[in-house]
């Protein structure tokens, strides 16, 4: 089984409100066609749920936030989702909807549930969940990053490979200087210097990066402006980008 992220920024376009990348959203669903293997596959909010909960002031922290606010992000990630699912079917995959609701309770798993995507994944089905925002419980809310449901579904499924699709072509060693990092083993001194010069999701992508492999799982960060890599290291393991080695 893989598991695989897609960006917000790479589905949508973020500099503009509202509007996804069908085209990126197209080519990457084309290639994931060509997967002899079981996929699941998470994806973000980008300029959809992540424009709107940066509007209404919504965070990961529980709280009592907007209700129109928590309504408004819930409604857009379902609005992207159903893209993400339209391209799918098109490309000739089967997407299944997967909301991270059917398997999380406030801030607790339910890992019957979450083993239940990868029998629905080895069916035939691709297996489809996203970046939400969560009902906590008295009257609080919270974001459940896409990111963080990566970490969630590695640690239970133990996918054979977890790859993240960027626009970038992987982990730098230096933002500066945009040498790129080809592989990083175990917990690697670099690791903490490399998350300390980048913020927001790119710092959260190498946490759970680094996390998912810590518990024996090799994970790929690679760039979607170039596709074919992830069917490459689904097939033979080659690696064009960032590999964090189990």
């Amino acid at each position: 089984m893989i598991l695989i992220k897609l960006g917000g920024s790479i589905i949508t376009n973020k500099q503009k409100p509202l509007s996804p990348n069908l085209k990126a959203i197209n080519n990457i669903a084309s290639k994931l066609r060509k997967l002899n293997e079981s996929i699941i596959v998470v994806h973000g909010g980008g300029s959809f749920g992540h424009y709107w909960s940066v509007k209404y002031n919504i965070h990961t922290k529980p709280a009592k936030y907007s209700k129109k606010g928590v309504s408004v992000v819930k409604n857009s990630m379902v609005e992207l989702n159903k893209i993400i699912l339209d391209s799918f079917l098109k490309n000739g995959l089967s997407p299944y909807c997967v909301p991270p609701t059917d398997f999380m309770y406030g801030h607790k798993v339910d890992s019957k549930k979450v083993k239940e995507i990868s029998r629905i994944a080895n069916s035939g089905f691709a297996p489809v969940s996203y970046g939400d925002v969560i009902w906590h419980g008295a009257g609080k809310f919270y974001i459940l990053s896409g990111d963080r449901i990566m970490g969630i579904l590695a640690k239970i499924l133990k996918p054979r490979l977890a790859i993240f699709v960027l626009n970038v072509d992987g982990v730098y060693s230096s933002m500066k200087t945009k040498e790129l990092l080809h592989e990083i083993k175990g917990k690697s001194a670099i690791i903490s210097r490399v998350r300390a010069d980048v913020t927001g999701g790119m710092h959260r992508k190498i946490v759970e990066a680094s996390s998912i492999s810590n518990t024996g799982i090799d994970v790929f960060l690679t760039n979607v402006n170039m596709p074919d890599r992830i069917v490459n290291a689904v097939r033979n393991g080659k690696f064009d980008g960032t590999v964090f080695r189990r």
